[in-house]
């Protein structure tokens, strides 16, 4: 098995091995030694070429050139049964490359927000860049099977609402004391007995990787001869201006990315509060036609079903103010329309935010900030009328 290190600083292989090497692939782009000369040799039959990301300097080079150290890494390929490549984290041509050249991708990601926000956003260029196969995911420190299910029918669910793509469950890695110590001593978790909870599940993660790679076609050329394909059409492709994103394709991948970190941060309240306050104020801006139906489409979607009884009647109570405060102050009786007619002669007084029920806004903010996740907004603002009640 050839592990091809995409990342240059050789972070994991340094920590799990005790690996330092002295020359990478840019020693050999740079004519400085072979190949087989950068390879390290460790047991159980893998060998790693560190610094693979080397291989986007071959794009910079004489034909000649980048052709001979092309030509002897499909050489290299073909001595092993499997060729692993590990990317680096982020959005470089490099790493976007090296997905694109293997036959099967797998995106690790963690119940973290960030890791299913970058992990979102690698998915969507890839989509944009013509990517046609189907990604894996790979759960890693989850709590258990529950929460890595979880966390993948989340990121699947956005990719197929936003992006319309499905994903593949690959498995989940359990966070566990095994696994730090692991690091710790340099040995993989995958060398301890079979009977090992740990060693387990990385077993498990290798037979779920057999059967879908058998569901796989067999690529018919290899990582090297992509890289040689890449390079002849560099100069093209470098006059070629990206195709321009439509502005439906960025709203939905931005409203996307808006669903992933509202549904999984644990200070959804205040994000949620801070978001929508900011799209109303958008819609705000041009109350034509067009917005007041967007309003009211988005009005008749609320589950209002899951409210409980006094929930529903303190929206109630807000929602007939707000029909006051917009109804026409012009109709004569014979003008109104029958929904006016319904309309409470008189409504009881609800809180709302004024600088004399609540006090100085910045105030406001920073009791906001202080409750818990827990307590709605509403509850809030009733609590601080109270008071002020009570003080008067």
């Amino acid at each position: 098995m050839l592990l091809l290190d995409g990342d240059t600083d050789l972070a994991n292989v340094s920590i799990m091995l005790g690996l330092y090497p002295e020359r990478t692939l840019a020693n050999v782009v740079a004519a400085e030694c072979r190949l087989e000369d950068i390879l390290l040799e460790v047991d159980y039959g893998l060998h790693i070429l560190p610094g693979a990301s080397g291989v986007q300097e071959c794009m910079s080079m004489e034909p000649e050139e980048s052709f001979r150290i092309l030509r002897a890494l499909s050489a290299l390929e073909r001595r092993y049964d499997y060729v692993i490549t590990d990317t680096a984290a982020g959005l470089q041509p490099t790493g976007l490359h090296m997905i694109a050249a293997a036959e099967l991708a797998c995106v690790v990601v963690t119940p973290d927000p960030a890791s299913l926000t970058d992990a979102f956003s690698l998915i969507k260029v890839l989509k944009r860049r013509g990517y046609r196969r189907t990604p894996s995911v790979l759960i890693n420190m989850a709590q258990g099977a529950s929460q890595a299910r979880s966390v993948f029918q989340r990121l699947d669910s956005a990719a197929r609402r936003h992006l319309q793509c499905s994903l593949h469950y690959m498995g989940g890695i359990w966070r566990d004391e095994t696994l730090r110590q692991s690091v710790l001593n340099q040995r993989p978790v995958a060398l301890l007995p079979v009977s090992d909870p740990s060693c387990r599940q990385f077993t498990t993660l290798a037979d779920m990787l057999n059967v879908r790679l058998a569901q796989l076609p067999v690529r018919k050329a290899g990582i090297a001869a992509y890289w040689h394909s890449v390079s002849k059409r560099q100069p093209a492709r470098a006059q070629k201006a990206d195709a321009a994103v439509s502005p439906r394709e960025r709203c939905l991948q931005a409203v996307g990315e808006l669903e992933l970190v509202l549904g999984s941060s644990d200070e959804s309240a205040m994000l949620r509060y801070v978001a929508f306050m900011r799209l109303f104020a958008l819609l705000g801006r041009t109350l034509d036609n067009d917005t007041v139906e967007i309003i009211q489409t988005g009005l008749s979607a609320i589950a209002w079903e899951n409210l409980s009884q006094e929930q529903r009647k303190h929206l109630a109570a807000h929602l007939r103010h707000l029909a006051g405060e917009i109804a026409p102050t012009d109709l004569s009786p014979g003008d109104t329309t029958e929904g006016m007619q319904n309309l409470p002669q008189t409504v009881l007084p609800e809180p709302f935010y004024d600088r004399i029920s609540f006090g100085d806004q910045a105030s406001l903010v920073r009791v906001l900030k202080e409750q818990p996740s827990d307590i709605s907004l509403s509850q809030i603002l009733r609590a601080l009328a109270d008071e002020k009640d009570n003080d008067a």
